[in-house]
């Protein structure tokens, strides 16, 4: 008899737990959300997601802090809030870059898949692969006859081994059966570009923005199918013949695993409406940005198979993790 009631009181308590977790949830915000950007202020994620974040707060009747913790490639950032609390109030900017971590790193104290809850798509932006103005080279067919005229000579930069420009470096190469040298930047990769001194880059079109009026760059292909509205003069990869290398930057958000259902849907549903407001899609485009607007099935699906191409393309490109 002890036995059956101390059994009921147990099954009593569970209910009382989760109706209060549900609760929460249905009551979500009451207060301020945190939310991580592994990159530095002012990257093309951390640019796109104050744009749209600044609306969905509006929305929820909560601030939105965005809190830049970049760190070891945006590792660093998804460490933090892979370990927090699943309740809604601890989220992260997530993006193509996502899956850096795992081609640095074969132990990671995070898992980029089951350790977070993708949340909603903020939109994408194409690739901009520019040249030196002094290299000569005025479209793609340029640079690729140069690189096989002289095979290992040209070189390329990225943001670091495994970032989104290393990685759409090498879809291109792979694409166009060329041997460049990739060389790697902390910072200032751009800046080499402009000098002369490496000769070409992808990177996204909202970081390369500023660059873009400096003269100094020749604006070779956007890496998408299309082309973009911003530069609607510049042919894209595909157009260029090589469908093969099309790539694209996108951003999201997403939260630790196991945030109740009730707070994903409610934080997809207010920044779907964001997204869809003029002004958001005005100043989204004015970086390139193209929303894309997809349920959370559809965007766990998104980030799924865009996490394993990126891993299958760090095996060809023969990119070993670095511990």
């Amino acid at each position: 008899m002890n036995l059956t009631r101390a059994l009921c009181a147990t099954i009593a308590a569970a209910f009382v737990l989760l109706a209060a977790a549900s609760a929460g949830a249905q009551q979500w915000p009451t207060r301020p959300i945190r939310v991580i950007s592994p990159y530095p202020a002012g990257s093309a994620s951390d640019t796109t997601a104050r744009i749209v974040l600044d609306q969905v707060s509006q929305s929820l009747g909560q601030s939105m802090v965005i809190e830049p913790e970049p760190g070891a490639g945006g590792v660093v950032g998804f460490a933090a809030v892979a370990k927090a609390a699943p309740d809604g109030y601890t989220l992260v900017t997530s993006s193509s870059s996502m899956a850096n971590g795992k081609v640095l790193h074969e132990h990671l104290s995070y898992d980029p898949v089951s350790d977070f809850v993708p949340v909603v798509m903020f939109g994408t932006q194409p690739n901009v692969l520019v040249a030196s103005k002094q290299s000569g080279f005025k479209t793609v067919a340029d640079l690729v006859a140069a690189a096989a005229a002289k095979p290992g000579t040209l070189t390329f930069a990225s943001a670091g081994i495994g970032s989104t420009s290393h990685m759409a470096g090498e879809r291109f190469k792979l694409a166009t059966k060329i041997d460049v040298r990739h060389i790697p930047f902390r910072e200032g990769a751009i800046t080499e570009v402009m000098a002369g001194r490496i000769d070409f880059y992808f990177l996204p079109l909202a970081a390369a923005a500023s660059a873009l009026g400096s003269g100094k760059l020749n604006v070779l292909a956007v890496s998408t199918a299309k082309r973009s509205a911003l530069l609607p003069d510049v042919p894209s990869i595909v157009e260029a013949g090589y469908p093969d290398a099309q790539s694209s930057f996108w951003v999201g958000l997403s939260a630790p695993a196991k945030t109740p259902a009730a707070i994903v849907n409610k934080l997809h549903d207010a920044t779907e409406q964001a997204l869809q407001k003029p002004d958001v899609k005005e100043k989204l485009g004015r970086l390139g940005v193209e929303p894309e607007l997809m349920s959370v099935g559809q965007f766990a699906k998104f980030f799924k198979d865009d996490y394993d191409a990126t891993l299958q393309l760090a095996k060809d490109a023969h990119i070993e993790p670095t511990d």
